[in-house]
């Protein structure tokens, strides 16, 4: 069976001036000249993406789309249109996205992260930026501290929103944040925090008492190697602290704080200091 919006293994079944036919007697669809692998013959297979042209055809060609149904991906508005916007998608008919599926107007030049779907009842594929058809009332199968996929989705003043396991919102914090994040973006990432009104917190790293634990190992075994001392202290930029540790500013003076507190490490206006061996 063709599959439309995914890559398909067809048969060339006849050779025509302007390409070659794929698949059966029953569903033909045109691979055009230009994209016919140099020297298939009759009888070959060939492996290519389907997808529709302007006239709403079923068409072959052997170019790799940024995306297929199914996936979730960031992409760039081509053109605006009074049907909706159209997204470049790599292939020679732009993605298109109707109104009434974009979370919010977009904008020619802006880049919205999207999910690619195939719309069976009009034989279209198409892009949407509202992700509520997937995702999942319940939050049971998520606790503190769970290692999850994440995909930046928006950004905010406080942080970016994230899809979790495809089947959850979430927000990402700017201020727990060790290294760059873009929209489209697929990360690992853990629960941070269930919260009371339905929201869910999530972080690049641990946030519990594991999480601590392993910052607190690294910054001990950092200033080990660095013979007992490293110019750091709880004024250290965040720019500073993201390179060195890996870590958010945040996470590293809670930690380097408890520190202090057990009589581990002592602070002097250069940086820190182990006090134990």
């Amino acid at each position: 069976m063709i599959e439309p919006g995914k890559y398909n293994s067809l048969r060339i079944e006849r050779e025509v001036d302007f390409g070659v036919y794929l698949g059966d007697r029953e569903h033909a669809i045109l691979l055009p000249k230009r994209y016919v692998p140099s020297g298939s013959r009759v009888g070959d297979m060939v492996d290519v993406f389907v997808y529709y042209d302007s006239e709403d055809r079923m068409i072959a060609t052997t170019l790799h789309p940024k995306a297929t149904v199914g996936d979730i991906v960031a992409l760039e508005v081509k053109d605006i249109a009074s049907v909706g916007a159209f997204l470049d998608w790599g292939l020679e008919k732009d993605l298109f996205v109707p109104f009434r599926e974009q979370r919010k107007p977009m904008k020619q030049g802006e880049t919205y992260v999207v999910r690619v779907c195939y719309d069976k009842v009009s034989d279209r594929i198409m892009a949407s930026s509202r992700f509520t058809p997937i995702l999942s009332k319940s939050r049971d199968e998520l606790s503190p501290d769970m290692a999850v996929d994440l995909i930046v989705y928006d950004e905010i003043e406080i942080g970016f929103p994230v899809l979790i396991n495809r089947r959850h919102y979430g927000m990402l914090y700017k201020n727990e944040l060790f290294k760059p994040v873009a929209l489209g973006d697929h990360l690992q990432g853990y629960i941070a925090k269930l919260r009371d009104d339905g929201n869910i917190d999530v972080a690049l790293q641990k946030t519990g008492t594991t999480g601590v634990k392993d910052a607190r190992e690294q910054i001990i075994d950092a200033l080990r190697e660095a013979g007992g001392s490293l110019p750091f202290n709880a004024k250290s930029s965040s720019e500073l602290v993201k390179q060195h540790f890996n870590m958010s500013r945040k996470r590293f003076k809670q930690v380097i704080g408890n520190l202090y507190r057990e009589r581990v490490i002592e602070f002097s206006d250069t940086g820190m200091k182990l006090l134990t061996k």
